[in-house]
């Protein structure tokens, strides 16, 4: 027994001195135990740095969020009835089809909008208003007002509404010319319904266009989050200032994926002043086809240059063709900017007001001149068509660029390029094998992309040459040939 007590007391003390040791130790080496953590120490130039830049943005965030609206918007639209009875074989065998009686419901939608001016103008996206009976405006501090369109130009999916107030905090505009790809800027917006909602992020691209949103693109890319709810809103810089609306994201989720697109404000504050002043966009016309250079058409037409608008054809009496512009040319300038393509050369014209003498720098035969043009304003049959007097089996064949807003209408999928019919004369060669809406996807093997795409194309084809076509007629693909006399 006393051997066993002796074991005991020499066992305890033991583990006695083993705990102490263990102690001694772990303080010694600093080992920590789980459950808890080793103190620690932000660095204070880190903990200022960033007080100031939070400090910062909730300054911007505070100043600019009052000049941002939520925009709901009503509709009435008619559904079919969803009576299961409507859909037994006996009903409609005895009533016929067609006999349901559609009903009438209330349609919704949100989006933002930005003030622009303090008596009341606001602006926003043409999708956000279009087709509503009534808008509602509510402000930052909760009024409400019914909104009234000024004017709407879907062509850049802008649109400016007008609400009875006075003395409004409108946002200050700020120059999207100046933005550079790195740029810290700030999205407000109402999405998902959330109010006065402000993500952060960098501008990642300017630019931006072929995106199939609107017809004139040249979007500002940013990854602040832009999420349904948002369009309208404002895309704000480092100074509080406009430099954006916010428009539409891409993503194959139907939420945020990291790619936003915003409408610049350069383009944006010109479209706002036309629209409140006509009622209506005006835009300038050069009287020019123009097309992408490729290397091989820089090497057909001697060219060393890289980027321009390469010009396919001219309007005969336009104004390119009074300044003596000729198909061939590459334009590399417009009234001081460079060209880096098709694209930002078009939304510099449309931006130019009619009367406005520009100078414009060509490229001829390795050669660079200069020439004035006096732009023109564009009219409705002015925009993207190609000339239809040819001397081939295509004349009187009325052709126009595929624009979204023609694909949005017709339900034509993306993977399908080309040029739509528009119209097609009596006399014309092709009156009985082509018709309106068809899409013309290539000429002969060459894929049609473009008007000048196409322009360059049917030039080619002689008096008494047949043609052969690739058609897009209502979502079935085939090929067509059209011959003289045919």
């Amino acid at each position: 027994m006393r051997s066993k007590t002796k074991f005991y007391i020499v066992a305890a003390a033991l583990i006695s001195f083993g705990i102490i040791v263990g102690l001694v130790l772990s303080s010694s080496l600093n080992i920590q135990t789980p459950g808890y953590t080793q103190e620690y120490t932000v660095p204070q130039d880190a903990v200022n740095t960033l007080t100031k830049w939070s400090s910062a943005m909730a300054a911007v965030a505070d100043a600019v969020k009052p000049s941002v609206v939520n925009i709901s918007t009503s509709r009435t639209v008619k559904a079919p009835e969803t009576n299961p009875l409507f859909e037994d074989p006996f009903f409609r065998r005895f009533f016929g089809p067609g006999f349901e009686h559609p009903r009438e419901r209330k349609a919704m939608s949100l989006g933002s909008g930005v003030i622009v001016d303090k008596n009341g103008y606001i602006l926003t996206n043409n999708h956000v208003i279009k087709g509503a009976e009534e808008i509602k405006v509510t402000l930052f501090d909760k009024r409400e007002f019914k909104g009234k369109v000024i004017g709407a130009d879907p062509k850049t999916d802008l649109a400016v509404v007008k609400i009875d107030a006075t003395g409004l905090p409108a946002m200050k505009w700020g120059n999207s010319d100046d933005l550079k790809v790195g740029n810290l800027v700030l999205a407000i917006g109402n999405p998902y319904g959330l109010n006065q909602t402000v993500t952060s992020g960098i501008v990642s691209a300017t630019g931006r266009a072929n995106v199939g949103i609107a017809d004139y693109e040249d979007f500002i890319q940013t990854d602040a989050a832009i999420n349904p709810g948002n369009s309208g809103g404002a895309l704000v810089n480092a100074r509080g200032e406009l430099v954006g609306i916010n428009t539409a994201i891409f993503s194959t989720t139907g939420g945020y994926q990291g790619i936003g697109f915003a409408i610049p404000s350069s383009m944006a504050q010109v479209v706002m002043n036309s629209l409140i002043k006509t009622g209506k966009v005006v835009r300038g016309w050069l009287g020019i086809w123009i097309q992408p250079l490729s290397p091989e058409l820089a090497k057909k037409f001697g060219l060393k240059e890289e980027t321009g608008a390469l010009v396919s054809d001219v309007v005969e009496d336009g104004p390119a063709a009074k300044a003596g512009i000729k198909g061939g040319d590459l334009i590399v300038e417009f009234d001081g900017k460079t060209i880096s393509g098709p694209t930002q050369l078009r939304n510099l014209v449309a931006n130019t007001a009619p009367g406005t003498e520009a100078t414009v720098v060509f490229i001829r035969n390795g050669k660079k001149e200069t020439t004035k043009v006096k732009i023109e304003e564009q009219k409705p049959e002015q925009t993207a068509q190609a000339p239809a007097k040819l001397n081939n089996v295509l004349n009187g064949v009325h052709v126009q660029e595929l624009t979204p807003i023609l694909r949005r209408q017709l339900g034509i999928p993306g993977r399908v390029q080309g040029v739509i019919i528009a119209g097609i004369d009596q006399d014309s060669p092709a009156v009985d094998t082509l018709q309106p809406q068809d899409i013309i996807m290539e000429v002969n093997r060459i894929k049609i992309r473009t008007i000048g795409d196409y322009t360059q194309a049917v030039s080619r084809i002689k008096p008494k040459d047949s043609v052969l076509l690739l058609l897009d007629r209502g979502g079935q693909i085939f090929y067509l040939t059209i011959s003289p006399g045919q």
